[in-house]
């Protein structure tokens, strides 16, 4: 397929660049990324050095498995933040890897069948009606832990010993301030960092607040050992199977995230990624990626649409520059002083990331039932989008043993793909030709 010359590219996607030029192109993919990769371990108490790593190997095993030929970037995937709280409290960080690891498996298993069967039973599972509301119950049901960040002292603590602290509201505003400002206004490069100018902001005011403890950033060593967690090493694996209900219903969710993405990088490159290499290569690519995070200790991975911006603006599509950005996040990753500046970061300052990260989550939710005309006029598509956004955000769980419970997300996902099935009146024809509307416009 030809590319037109107004998407003519810098550099196409198999160009190698010029040593320097490799480099600073490299560290612009590597800033656009940082401040949502680390952002995700921070919340859900893993180590950020780890997930600086897990991100920079999954992007080179993405690269392989695709053959060179899709350049994206993969890194802490938000969706599955509170899957990981939940699984960690359940049985520690063990557990929460154990879920990660079988939720790349769910990827490669999705991947197989899209090899076999096609695109078009995939939608008729996770039409926009179900995906739409579930992505709403992901963001709105972080609400909470965003708020707690913010507001008090003692994040985390339960509910009746929490502190509230009118400096840790100020910095958390400030903070939010400073993303919404870059977010709006700013330009070029600086537009697609807000986030890590709003921590950096953020931090500086905290400081001024006293809210910062230096002497473990002073104390760390320039090179040191990541937390890692890994498997017959660092703890004793048990197969805590609760987890898995989980973790692996939010795969199930991710895997329509990273379609979107998919349509939207074959947009922007001016090729049709779905059909060359394959949507099942690049599915399977993420899940390899979040295999190799959940065996050493970080979050799940996904592709990151702050790179897609990088690529939409810079108009550089070379998986050169993608790759040179793993290797110096794998790199940064050993870098200790970063790992313990990283940690150094007030509750507060996440807090007010987190606020508009959140939100932006629950409001993605929004613009793809917008995108997709989804008729709110039509019964079926009301209830089902009612009962989903209900069981999600209002805790509703079903206890199937004594340690196993079905609840949140999990449970909204499974009635809502249940009751997409079963009610009468669903649009097959729109469910079956979405991908190949998509295939059209990317070509």
């Amino acid at each position: 397929m030809s590319i037109s010359q107004t998407q003519r590219p810098v550099l196409d996607v198999h160009e190698v660049p010029k040593p320097a030029q490799w480099l600073t192109l490299s560290l612009q993919h590597l800033f656009a990324m940082f401040g949502a990769t680390v952002l995700v371990p921070v919340l859900v108490g893993l180590s950020p050095g780890v997930a600086l790593i897990s991100s920079g190997l999954g992007t080179l095993a993405y690269l392989l498995i695709t053959k060179g030929k899709i350049p994206a970037y993969l890194g802490s995937s938000f969706a599955f933040i509170a899957p990981i709280i939940s699984a960690t409290t359940m049985g520690g960080p063990e557990a929460a890897m154990f879920g990660s690891f079988f939720a790349g498996l769910i990827y490669g298993l999705v991947a197989l069948l899209i090899y076999k069967l096609g695109l078009s039973w995939l939608m008729r599972i996770l039409p926009p009606i179900v995906v739409g509301p579930i992505i709403i119950v992901i963001g709105l049901g972080l609400a909470g832990t965003a708020v707690e960040m913010a507001m008090y002292e003692n994040p985390g603590a339960p509910a009746a010993e929490l502190v509230y602290s009118g400096t840790h509201i100020f910095v958390a505003l400030i903070t939010l301030a400073i993303v919404i400002i870059g977010s709006i206004y700013f330009k070029g490069f600086f537009g697609l960092i807000p986030i890590l100018i709003g921590i950096v902001g953020g931090y500086i005011a905290g400081v001024f607040a006293g809210l910062v403890n230096f002497q473990p950033v002073l104390d760390a060593k320039w090179f040191a050992m990541p937390d890692f967690v890994i498997p017959f090493v660092t703890y004793t694996p048990g197969f805590p199977w609760e987890v898995l209900i989980i973790m692996v219903p939010v795969a199930i969710v991710t895997l329509s995230e990273h379609t979107g993405h998919q349509m939207v990088v074959s947009k922007v490159v001016g090729r049709n990624f779905l059909e060359k290499p394959g949507l099942h290569r690049s599915i399977l690519g993420d899940g390899a990626a979040t295999v190799i995070s959940s065996l050493i200790g970080g979050p799940p991975n996904t592709t990151y649409g702050e790179n897609i911006g990088v690529l939409a603006i810079t108009k550089v599509y070379s998986v050169y520059i993608i790759g040179g950005a793993a290797v110096l996040a794998i790199t940064f990753g050993f870098v200790g002083k970063i790992s313990a500046l990283i940690s150094s970061i007030p509750s507060a300052v996440m807090g007010g990331i987190s606020i508009l990260l959140f939100g932006i989550i629950a409001s993605s939710g929004l613009r793809m039932l917008i995108d997709s005309k989804v008729d709110f006029s039509n019964k079926r598509n009301l209830i089902i989008s009612s009962v989903i956004l209900i069981i999600g955000i209002g805790g509703a769980f079903v206890q199937v043993t004594d340690t196993l419970s079905l609840s949140g997300m999990a449970l909204a996902a499974i009635v809502g793909i249940a009751l997409n099935l079963v009610l009468p009146g669903r649009n097959k024809e729109e469910e079956g030709n979405m991908f190949e509307k998509e295939d059209q416009g990317a070509a």
